[in-house]
């Protein structure tokens, strides 16, 4: 009987070491690589993955969706975040009409992403929400 072979990979050929400080050096960090001419068009998630000194070893780019949701899989962010080795991570979405503050939905996926990153030892330490111009942080909010 055959079965197929399971092969896992990660590779981070970046030199520079970027530290997460606060919400405001994730929020310019996630910003940095996020398209700019899309960020009012429609909704993205990323991961920002980071090992313990809370070093940023990359972001994911998780999902596109439409104009006012997108699909947030756990099991996907667990994944990337075993195989990359990550300590902690934090979770990035935008609002495309600019308007920051957290859906009931929102609210529900920060609740249920941080209970499953407890049983693999994972820190959820933000889930920030972002326009191009501000940002909004669950962790500065309380909610985390």
């Amino acid at each position: 009987m055959k079965v197929s072979e399971i092969k896992v990979s990660y590779t981070n050929t970046n030199k520079e070491k970027v530290r997460i400080k606060d919400s405001r050096t994730s929020f310019e960090v996630v910003l940095s690589h996020w398209d700019l001419n899309t960020i009012q068009f429609m909704e993205e998630v990323k991961v920002l993955l980071l090992d313990r000194a809370s070093n940023v070893l990359g972001i994911y780019d998780l999902a596109r969706g439409g104009t006012s949701s997108c699909i947030v899989d756990v099991k996907i962010i667990l994944s990337v975040a075993l195989k990359t080795h990550s300590s902690s991570i934090i979770l990035v979405h935008n609002h495309p009409t600019g308007n920051l503050i957290p859906s009931i939905a929102d609210k529900k996926i920060t609740s249920k992403l941080k209970q499953a990153c407890e049983f693999i030892d994972l820190v959820l330490l933000d889930h920030l929400i972002v326009s191009k111009d501000s940002y909004y942080s669950f962790r500065d909010e309380g909610l985390l």
